[in-house]
């Protein structure tokens, strides 16, 4: 039933000229699901503290409850089209008062840490862009017919969501930006492997996949008590996103895994001087996917001991510096980074060298990140001491990713296993950190078992990749004719 809806809220947002791509769809879903979500998690607290003799104190007041601005109910239980809003008045109740009501809450909450302030930063971040009110009573109708009453419903709810940010980071543009894919983050976090009571941290968090997986598996232990669980809600999971966004999806994201509060934070990571950084900012573990190819300038440079413009590799200073004495990172990033001979990367490899034991590097295949058409490793490591050795582990060799031939969790399978043990195989072998040349602290994957295979793709693939692309191309002429 919930993908039903899902798909025909999209349907409507197709149709409207204010939502272009599957960003906006996305986008326009995500604060209306959120009001949703917020109405049944009051509802939730109230009957809770009812049942315990207690009273709730409502965080929305009356007029700008779901119930009563988006579906007020009959005495049937279903929305009274006659008391509820549509067109024009609808649109411009959610524009002019709606809104600007939800926003003053980031001025009234204690701190940054509780929901009045996410409540406030999303809808100060985000815009109403569904311009027909008759559009906006459809879509509010399917969305008041989702439930987040069972964790059942709630998981079925993620996954859609899930499945609807994934589509957003294959549309196109900025593909790698909101979605890693989940079988690469869960092997991460499986090799990471935090136990409860570890703090994680996204410096880059998208959409927040990195800290929903580690959320997911930590959760699934067996025999947690009540303080375990009031750990993994408050005190866990921290990340910062720096565009409006992926702030917005990456607080619904963890919101929909089951963290009510998400210690998201909205601010330019890169903005922090690593000279001003204190053993009570770090955290026991990072897991992240930074954005690569990007420009800073030259004030943002100098907030970091090796200057450079590239985006990642300042990422990689500021996850590195993060990190506790003995913490554990997994870091994706560009290969080039292994290889370059520009002083800024030969620098940073031998600072990670030197500063961390970089013991794993997962070389993964082209394709692994559709619509970002770079190859990528892993670098897996312990900040403390410096690297003796390094494991490489060649994914998938000869093989090239795309939209039908997508990374799934059987194709990690066995790195997982054979990096518990820094095994070597025919995809696999260990470097000595001593024959590393300490002019170059070239890393590079170079498997001495010849086990470079050539890619090639079959026929059918090939058509089927132009199949996905003409399809593509056709919904981004049909959006742009609509806003013609």
């Amino acid at each position: 039933m919930f993908e039903q809806t899902f798909r025909n809220i999209d349907d409507v947002l197709r149709k409207e000229a204010g939502c272009a791509s599957e960003l906006d769809y996305t986008e326009q879903s995500s604060w209306l699901l959120f009001l949703k979500y917020l109405d049944a998690l009051e509802h939730s607290k109230a009957m809770e503290a009812e049942l315990e003799g207690k009273k709730y104190t409502y965080l929305i007041d009356p007029p700008y409850r779901w119930e009563t601005w988006a579906a007020p109910k009959g005495k049937d239980g279903k929305i009274d089209h006659n008391a509820a809003m549509t067109g024009d008045d609808l649109r411009d109740f959610v524009n002019q008062t709606l809104f600007p009501y939800l926003h003053r809450f980031k001025e009234k909450a204690a701190n940054s840490k509780t929901l009045e302030y996410k409540i406030g930063e999303i809808f100060g971040e985000i815009k109403n862009r569904i311009q027909s009110g008759y559009n906006l009573r459809d879509i509010i109708d399917h969305i008041d017919e989702l439930r987040f009453g069972s964790q059942v419903e709630k998981h079925e709810l993620s996954h859609l969501y899930e499945a609807k940010i994934k589509n957003m980071g294959n549309a196109g543009r900025n593909g790698g930006e909101y979605y890693t894919p989940r079988p690469l983050i869960r092997a991460m976090v499986q090799v990471v492997n935090p136990k409860i009571g570890e703090t994680i941290y996204d410096g880059a968090c998208g959409s927040a996949g990195f800290l929903c997986e580690a959320f997911d598996y930590l959760r699934t232990k067996p025999h947690l008590t009540t303080r375990d669980l009031k750990t993994l809600q408050e005190a866990t999971f921290y990340g910062i996103e720096k565009k409006s966004l992926a702030y917005v999806i990456a607080i619904m994201n963890m919101i929909l895994h089951g963290i009510e509060a998400p210690n998201i934070a909205h601010t330019n990571t890169l903005g922090v001087n690593l000279a001003d950084v204190q053993d009570k900012d770090r955290f026991d573990i990072v897991l992240a996917n930074p954005p690569f190819g990007g420009k800073e300038r030259k004030e943002v440079q100098q907030n970091f001991p090796i200057k450079t413009g590239e985006t990642a590799f300042l990422f990689l200073q500021h996850f590195i510096k993060f990190l506790k004495a003995g913490g554990r990172g997994a870091i994706v990033i560009k290969n080039t980074f292994l290889s370059n001979t520009d002083n800024a990367s030969v620098s940073l490899r031998k600072h990670l060298l030197e500063s961390c034991n970089l013991h794993t590097v997962l070389d993964c295949p082209g394709g692994t990140f559709q619509g970002a058409g770079v190859k990528t490793v892993v670098l897996f490591f312990e900040k403390g001491a410096p690297t003796r050795k390094v494991w490489y582990y060649q994914l998938a060799p000869g093989r090239n990713m795309g939209k039908t031939n997508p990374l799934n969790d059987a194709d990690l399978a066995e790195f997982i296993a054979l990096q518990k043990t820094f095994a070597d195989s025919s995809k696999s072998w260990s470097v000595d950190a001593a024959s590393i040349d300490p002019a170059t602290f070239d890393l590079s994957v170079k498997n001495p078992n010849g086990n470079e295979a050539v890619v090639h793709r079959s026929p059918q693939d090939i058509m089927d990749e132009i199949a996905a692309l003409d399809s593509e191309s056709a919904a981004v002429l049909a959006s742009i004719k609509a806003l013609l």
